[in-house]
């Protein structure tokens, strides 16, 4: 059963608080969570697709299966831009209406 964590208190995912962020979502996974709903985050920069990167690798090594849904479309872009969004936005569970 997945869980969602809606990393509500994380409305941006920039090079200022990715270190922080980073730490919020392995966290979560570390408790359990595989379902993480970004659908706050109004401000992203590069540093937000390394984060997005790292929490997918953190779940892998965790054994567990991570999705992001409600993924912004300035993120989107950028991972698209690195070449990485089918990493992070392949799951079914991207879906806006999860």
């Amino acid at each position: 059963m997945s869980q969602t964590n809606k990393l509500d208190s994380i409305t941006s995912l920039t090079v200022q608080n990715a270190k922080a962020a980073l730490a919020q979502g392995v966290a979560a996974i570390q408790a359990g969570q595989t379902v993480f709903d970004l659908g706050s985050v109004a401000v992203a920069d590069s540093s937000a697709v390394a984060v997005l990167l790292e929490w997918k690798r953190t779940a892998q090594r965790a054994g567990a299966t991570l999705a992001y849904v409600n993924l912004p479309a300035s993120l989107q872009s950028l991972a698209t831009l690195y070449g990485v969004d089918a990493f992070l936005v392949a799951s079914p569970a991207n879906l806006q209406h999860h």
